[in-house]
């Protein structure tokens, strides 16, 4: 293969320990050896530019832990890095502690000087990260513990040799330089919360810190945006710099690195991290597909681990929902947004680690005993009032009737039942209901403005607008769950009260035009174009989708949905419609209203999650081919093993878990039923380790970027034509097995 070809080039496949010195003196060579095994065909570059909102991050991190690195540069086509971070606390919501080096001498501009570095020289795993200054000649690697870090810095024959720290957040910090080449930090992250540091160099140096615009030779600093630094004598070839972080304390900060890191060597953490990863990655097996499959499929599967995190320390946290310290023999998991990740990576963790899972939903049950309100948005300073919908009722549901019952699922209920009866369902906020909400609970629909209609609801965001039909969409789907629930825990008169709101959908089904569109608070349709009106996002009715996607919201009652579009051709007709439907306008037009409905196939749009569940439909029509067909194209084209691999946000494992599923042939097409609905898979295997030591199977027999039409198919070896399975008969070790052929079987899965 060309040189070219990939960014990887042969530095991916290196051993991550090697550096380069000097002036860059190593060689490498231009071929690739072919991988071998699993985390091999990991790229955590792949999707690294935008489309045109926010791109991924190359993280390094173990699976679901506390720290997070990423280098700080806008995304892969900035030539430069900022700094480098202790730890990212949130996904997309900051980081703490910055240290960059220098071998310039220590003056004020030193800390905004950005770094040039060489694409090529930069080698980035999930346990590993490595880059070569191009100007300073400084090699900086980095590798990641639990609740510890871990630098090496290499340097140049130079005369200057320094690192400089700071921070990112605009609260209260501190530094402090102690003897034995100790650091301790302290900073204030979102306002409030506290972030402790213990770390140690492993050279001695000379401190200093700016005061008062001043660099000066002392030992401490405490106040706002503070600078620090520590200069090493000029024979200094090497400095090792290993930390903790603790949200609890200084005195924790300093135990965890006593406990973690302050026995262990960087290669030897490194080691351990890469060791790590593989056990995880090897928990899923293909056989078949391409190589670019591969690599796309296994770099998703290691973004399904970057959240949530276990934020527990010696068997206690600090919690953001009360401002409190918690003992707790479990593990507590934060950084979780609900409305990108119950549709594809809370399943997807069921399957693979639902003893993790359980600890994540007992973790939101503490939340809401802690706040009063079970979050959607849980993040390290509490719940970030993000999107719509109280999807995280969906979550429970899914786990309960998928067996999981290693979390309260009564408290659980008493929350979903809060939300749903006293919070209100604006956008964006929390708190108790509004008179937006009375509407919702006593007419079925949550109340629109007309256009040019000024709002008179104080407590509405004057940017995420009232999304009044996505509101009611993602209401009922919400309120079936509860209602479910409710049946799931024997509470049946609670059952039959939330039973109907299931399908308040339909208060909003306009008939004459065929989509679900907005009234007013007195039932008054709004007559609205629902490819362009409502704001940017189409935020007064929708929610950054128009009203094309969101005609498809009702996961929960999909043969209800078939029957308001008149029968399953019908259905099946206006699917085929949404995949070609113009614009009706340029893309620069569209895209400066609607930016995050990227990956557009007509009106389709693959950048966002809404979107997921959309192809599986044809199953439910007498097409199943269609879904294969669909499926394949939208892997095909929109998640390439390249730089611009992701059509959207990615947010956190959200996309990556439909790329998992998607690639291994089957989809939860509705979280909170325990049945998978079955598309085309790429690989002509796939093999899942289940935690209860069975085995999970998908044999797809000639199947390849041709052949990914199902001719017919067996589970257990016995004939199957229905396109779904159940959750029971996968964790009991079941086989599905299909024969892929080049031209779609008509009749196979047609219900």
């Amino acid at each position: 293969m060309k040189k070219t070809t990939w960014k990887l080039c042969s530095l991916l496949l290196l051993s991550p320990f090697m550096y380069l010195s000097g002036a860059a003196k190593a060689t490498v060579a231009d071929t690739i050896p072919g991988p071998k095994q699993n985390i091999d065909l990991i790229d955590p570059t792949i999707g690294n530019v935008g489309q045109l909102l926010e791109p991924t991050r190359p993280t390094v991190q173990l699976p679901n832990q506390l720290i997070r690195f990423t280098p700080q540069r806008k995304d892969y086509m900035d030539d430069q890095i900022s700094n480098f971070p202790l730890t990212i606390v949130s996904h997309r919501l900051g980081q703490v502690f910055s240290i960059k080096p220098s071998v310039a001498p220590v003056d004020k501009a030193a800390w905004q000087t950005r770094m040039a570095y060489d694409h090529n020289l930069e080698i980035n795993k999930p346990w590993y990260y490595s880059t070569w200054l191009l100007n300073d000649e400084v090699n900086i690697e980095f590798t990641a513990g639990k609740k510890a870090g871990y630098y090496r810095f290499r340097f140049p024959e130079a005369k200057n040799k320094s690192l400089l720290l700071g921070v990112y957040n605009d609260g209260e910090a501190t530094y402090s330089f102690l003897p034995g080449n100790v650091i301790t930090g302290m900073e204030t992250y979102n306002g409030y919360v506290k972030v402790y540091m213990y770390g140690v160099f492993s050279e001695a140096g000379n401190p200093g810190v700016i005061e008062q615009g001043q660099l000066t030779s002392k030992k401490s600093i405490a106040g706002k945006k503070i600078q620090a630094w520590i200069s090493f004598p000029a024979t200094t070839k090497e400095v090792t710099f290993k930390y903790a972080i603790s949200y609890i304390s200084p005195e924790q900060a300093k135990k965890n690195y006593a406990e973690e890191i302050s026995q262990q060597q960087f290669d030897e953490v490194a080691a351990s991290g890469q060791q790590t990863w593989a056990d995880v990655m090897n928990q899923v097996k293909v056989q078949g597909g391409t190589l670019a499959q591969q690599r796309s499929f296994y770099t998703a599967l290691y973004r399904c681990y970057e959240r949530a995190v276990d934020i527990t320390e010696d068997g206690q946290y600090y919690s953001g929902f009360d401002k409190k310290v918690h003992q707790d023999s479990r593990p507590f998991y934060v950084d979780d947004w609900s409305w990108d990740t119950y549709l594809a990576l809370h399943p997807l963790r069921m399957i693979l680690n639902p003893s993790r899972e359980e600890d994540i939903l007992e973790s939101y049950v503490h939340m809401y005993e802690q706040s009063g309100w079970m979050p959607t948005f849980p993040v390290l300073f509490g719940d970030h009032v993000c999107m719509n919908g109280f999807h995280s009722s969906v979550v429970m549901l899914d786990a309960y009737r998928k067996g999981l019952r290693k979390f309260d699922a009564e408290t659980a209920y008493q929350g979903m039942r809060k939300n749903a009866t006293s919070a209100t369902m604006l956008p964006w906020r929390n708190g108790p209901g509004t008179v937006l909400d009375d509407v919702y609970r006593t007419k079925g629909y949550f109340p629109a403005l007309h256009p040019g209609e000024k709002e008179t609801v104080a407590e509405v965001h004057p940017f995420e607008k009232r999304q009044a039909v996505a509101v009611t969409l993602g209401g009922a789907y919400d309120d079936w769950a509860l209602s479910e629930m409710a049946g799931e825990l024997n509470k049946k008169a609670d059952q039959q009260l939330f039973a109907p709101r299931a399908y308040n959908y339909k208060h909003l089904w306009n008939a004459d035009q065929q989509f679900f569109l907005p009234k007013d608070s007195n039932g008054n349709w709004i007559d609205i174009n629902v490819k362009y009106d409502g704001g940017v996002g189409g935020r007064d009715y929708y929610d950054e989708n128009n009203g094309w996607t969101y005609l498809w919201q009702v996961q929960q009652d999909i043969p209800g949905l078939i029957g308001l579009m008149g029968g399953k051709q019908a259905f099946e007709n206006r699917l085929d419609q949404l995949f070609r439907e113009p614009l009706d306008m340029s893309r620069y037009t569209f895209w400066n209203k609607f930016p995050d409905a990227t990956g557009l196939v007509g009106q389709y749009s693959m950048g966002n999650e809404p979107s997921f569940h959309i192809p599986y439909l044809y199953n439910f029509t007498g097409a199943p081919w269609k879904t294969q067909e669909r499926i394949r194209f939208l892997l095909d084209v929109w998640f390439k093993d390249n730089i611009f691999g992701i059509p959207g946000d990615e947010d956190g494992g959200g996309m990556s878990a439909f790329v998992v599923f998607s690639s291994m042939g089957f989809y939860p097409i509705t979280p909170g039923k325990p049945v998978y609905t079955i598309g085309s898979p790429v690989f002509e295997n796939v093999s899942i380790a289940l935690p209860n030591k069975k085995q999970f199977t998908v044999i797809a027999h000639n199947s390849s970027v041709v052949n990914k039409y199902i001719q017919s198919a067996r589970f257990n070896g016995q004939e199957l034509n229905n396109p779904t399975f159940t959750h029971q008969q996968l964790v009991d070790g079941g086989t599905l097995e299909l024969f892929m052929g080049p031209k779609p079987n008509k009749s196979w899965g047609v219900q």
